[in-house]
Order: structure tokens, then C-alpha cells, then sequence
């Protein structure tokens, strides 16, 4: 559930910059509000950053229940507001994860905000536990550890055990004693260290994909504290887990049926089939082409996994058929005409300073310390689910399905939480969108009892912020004057 649009801006050397304050332990009760006691010393973030980015580190217990013991360090930036007079507090930023670096968000230029909110709010990144600068977790993972987007084969099944295995053994061994701590309520509790520290009494929060879900256990821990919230993307509450991974494999198949029928009627642009079972039977045709001989795309060469592997990008019926035209033609032997392609790898969002392995690393940490009670401890039961979904979800059922580490991983200190509140709230969600599906938008809103929801009707990726004037005009109008729709509102995508 990671936000692929927005990555850190921050240069090499931004660590060095981020200076140390203690809060005191009363700060963090979940039940009456402390105001800080000591102020954050804001410095420039980096010599290459915009002289009003400034950056702090606060430091928070690593145990919330033991709240005199280790501490470890939260990396925080801010923006102040444009206007000292109309400022109404502080917007906290998450661009989704887990994993996901949000220290540069403020100076993001995909970050699409209005100069009347701008103008309104302090407004703050930061790098959640374990990721980015703050205290960032390590397990000295390898490439082939990091890559467990695999899909199902019997052959290669006691390989993918093993290597699920190795991940949580590799995470126990160098972290054993943090890992159980780096959970989204110990994550939404340092976003109240960060409130204490600024001497706020209430945050609003604007947050992405898996952001959505530490914003709603947020609203869950400190619904007092809690102000303006939009929720962009969002992830079921309940299914957050290993069941998100069903839900995307299960929204991909009518994303791709979608595909074949946009594309069919448009078989003179890309040639791949004058129906939609004619354009399904050319793109499967060439699954096992690549199977055969793998297709070259980009400088790489892509084998039928590989090209299933790109499923999100089906959500995206365009893009999509661009690229699969383009890899036919490669394969028929020709110079491919189109210009499509399928979406690239996610570029490093940390520095130089951050340990290599931490997204994979800080992902799994928090998704497994969350979720361990949702993972069967059986490997055989991953393969039997594996081979049940490849006939549900023939994209990507195998993938989605097949065993990942959490299987091995010890459960985090505390149970999830369970979203069920009033506090006001506005989720913005697009139809069609492969990562947090729109089932799960709903989900959200149902748990969300005072919340509102904007839908953008044929909304295509992930991610509505910046890519849809109806909706962001919804949500701004929201952050600007606190002022909910009446009713839920449907946007039509652009």
C-alpha cells in the first residue's frame, strides 16, 4: 500500500542536520493531553533545501508501557504557515507504507495542497519508527531477501519458504528487541509525541494509502486530539493484514476485464484484438511467449511472471494497453510504435545514510508486528490458498497468495486495532485503484461513522491527491474550513 508518486527530496547529508530533543514521558498519556515541556530545535533540513525547510528529532519511548526505558529517535520537517494571521495549526503529512519515508512531504512538488491551507498550517513530515532517519531498522537483507513478490510454482515452492523464513530469522537476529515495538499504534502515539512537542492540542492529517490506516487508529487512540483528517486511498480497516493482498488480487480481475474491453474497441490504435476475449487470449498468448522466451522491456527481460507482475498497471487501461502492445510487438520482432510503459520500481526514498535494506526491512517489521495473528503459520497452507486464487485470479491470485514473511514473524506487542468511531473524517477514493481497492474506501467509511466519502467515478492509480480538481477541491475545502460535505459526492475522473 505504498504511495509510488512521492518520494523523499531530501539530499544525502539531511540526517546530519536533524537535532535531538527529549520529551518527557507524561507527553505521551493516551488519556489526558501534556502540553511539551521542551521545544523542538529546528535547524535547516539540508544545504540544498529551501532555507524555510527545517528539520528536529524528537526522541519517544520505544516501549510506550515502559516509558523510562530505550528511547529512539523521530525525524520531523515543517513548512510553517504562510500566514501567522489565518494560522490555524499544524496538517501532519503520510505518504503510505508501511515503509514509507514522509520527512520531505512538506517540499514534495507531487504534493498538490491549496495556498489557502498552505496558508493555514504548519505543515509537517516525518519519518515514522523504524523508517528513514528515524532510528531506521535494519536486517541485512540481500537482493534476492528483498525480492518476495513471487508467484506461486511447485518447483520453486521450498525456496519461497525458505526465503520468507530467512527475511523474519535475518529481522529477529538484528533487531529482535525492536521489532515487536514498530507498530502502527506505536506510530500513531509518536504522531501525539510530535503534537506534544509542537504544543498543539489537536492535529490535523492528511495521509495515503496505508497512511489512511495510521490516521484511523489515531482517531481511534486520541479522538479528542484529533481535528481536520483526510484520508486519501484507504485501506480497510479490518482486512489490513493478509487479507489486503486477497483484496487487490481480487480487484485486479475486473481491472483487467475492464482493459480488454476499452482496448478492444480501440484495435486499430493498438492492434491486440477486436473483442475482449481476442484482446484476453493476445495478452495471455504472450504470457506464455515470455515463458518461453522472455520479452525485453526497458533493458530488462521479462519472462509470463514478470509481465504479470506489472498488474497494477491494468488499472490504468491506456498505460496499459500501450505497453502491452508495445511488448507484442517487440516480440513479434518489430520496433515497438507505442510509447507505453509499465510502472518502474519505486526508487530508493532513503539517503546514503540509511541502511539499503530499511524499506523492504521497516515495511515488513510493521505490517507483521500488526497483522502475525492474520498469517497461518502452515507453509502448506499458503500453497494450497496459492493454487486455489490462480484459478479465482488468474493475474495475480498466485502472487498475492503465495507465503511472505510474516508467516515467520513473532506478533508485535499489542493486538490491531479495531477502527469503530464518530471523529469527522473525509475519504477520497478512486474507482479503479489496484492498490487500495475501492471496497476497502468504503470499508473505511463504514468504520469511520462520522466521515464522509468522495469517490471519483472511473478514477484510474493510485492515489487521488493532485489528480482529480473535483475531489481536491472537496478536500481542501475541508482542511480550509473544517466543513464536511453534506453527503457522500461522486466526482467523475478528468
Amino acid at each position: 500500500m505504498r504511495n509510488s508518486r512521492i518520494a523523499s527530496v531530501l539530499a544525502s547529508g539531511a540526517a546530519a542536520a536533524l537535532l535531538s530533543v527529549s520529551i518527557p514521558e507524561t507527553a505521551f498519556s493516551a488519556s489526558e493531553p501534556t502540553a511539551a515541556q521542551h521545544k523542538p530545535r529546528w535547524q535547516r533540513c539540508d544545504a540544498g533545501s529551501p532555507a524555510s525547510f527545517q528539520c528536529a528529532t524528537l526522541q519517544v519511548p520505544l516501549d510506550y508501557s515502559d516509558p523510562g526505558g530505550r528511547t529512539i529517535d523521530i525525524a520531523i520537517s515543517r513548512i510553517k504557515a504562510g500566514s501567522a494571521k489565518e494560522r490555524r495549526g499544524v496538517l501532519l503529512l503520510n505518504p503510505g507504507g508501511p515503509g514509507g519515508p514522509g520527512l520531505g512531504m512538506p517540499v514534495d512538488p507531487a504534493l498538490r495542497l491549496s495556498r489557502k491551507v498552505r496558508r493555514q498550517y504548519d505543515l509537517i513530515g516525518f519519518d515514522p519508527r523504524g523508517v528513514g532517519h528515524s532510528s531506521p531498522v535494519s536486517c541485512g537483507l540481500t537482493d534476492d531477501d528483498r525480492d518476495t513478490e513471487r508467484p506461486y510454482k511447485a518447483r520453486t515452492f521450498a525456496r519461497d519458504v525458505e526465503r520468507a523464513r530467512t527475511v523474519a530469522a535475518k529481522c529477529q537476529a538484528a533487531a529482535g528487541g525492536t521489532l515487536r515495538h514498530l507498530t502502527t499504534r506505536n506510530t500513531a502515539r509518536d504522531m501525539d509525541a510530535i503534537r506534544a512537542a509542537l504544543g498543539e492540542k489537536k492535529i490535523s492529517y492528511l495521509g495515503m494509502s496505508y497512511g489512511t490506516y495510521l490516521g484511523a487508529v489515531y482517531t481511534q487512540l486520541f479522538p479528542r486530539r484529533t481535528d481536520r483528517f483526510v484520508l486519501d486511498s484507504a485501506a480497510d480497516p479490518a482486512g489490513y493484514g493478509r487479507g489486503m493482498f486477497t483484496a487487490m488480487a481480487k480487484r485486479a480481475e475486473p481491472a483487467f476485464t475492464r482493459w480488454t474491453q476499452w482496448t478492444a474497441r480501440r484495435h486499430t490504435a493498438y492492434g491486440l484484438g477486436r473483442t475482449p476475449a481476442a484482446v484476453r487470449k493476445t495478452f495471455w498468448d504472450l504470457v506464455a511467449r515470455a515463458d518461453r522466451t522472455p520479452i525485453e522491456d526497458r533493458g530488462a527481460l521479462l519472462t509470463g511472471d514478470g509481465i504479470r507482475a506489472q498488474r497494477a498497471v491494468f488499472a490504468r487501461i491506456q498505460k496499459a494497453a500501450a505497453w502491452v502492445a508495445g511488448l507484442k510487438e517487440t516480440a513479434d520482432g518489430k520496433k515497438p510504435k507505442t510509447s507505453g510503459q509499465a510502472p518502474g520500481p519505486v526508487p530508493p526514498a532513503s539517503a546514503r545514510d540509511v541502511p539499503p535494506d530499511n524499506n523492504d526491512a521497516s515495511a515488513w517489521a510493521v505490517l507483521c508486528a500488526d497483522t502475525r495473528a492474520s498469517w497461518p503459520s502452515d507453509p502448506q497452507q499458503y500453497r494450497h490458498d496459492a493454487i486455489r486464487d490462480r484459478t479465482r485470479y488468474p493475474l495475480s491470485g498466485d502472487f498475492d497468495a503465495n507465503i511472505k514473511p510474516c508467516a515467520f514473524w513473532k506478533p508485535g506487542s499489542e493486538p490491531r486495532t479495531a477502527v469503530n468511531n464518530k471523529v469527522p473524517a473525509l475519504i477520497v477514493q478512486n474507482e479503479w485503484d489496484p492498490l487500495t481497492p475501492l471496497a476497502g474506501g468504503r470499508a473505511m467509511h463504514r468504520a469511520l461513522h462520522g466521515s464522509r466519502m468522495v469517490t471519483v467515478a472511473g478514477g484510474e492509480g493510485h492515489i487521488v491527491n493532485g489528480n482529480n480538481p473535483c475531489a481536491d477541491t472537496s478536500a481542501m475545502a475541508y482542511l480550509a474550513t473544517g466543513r464536511l460535505p453534506g453527503k457522500d459526492l461522486t466526482c467523475r475522473a478528468g
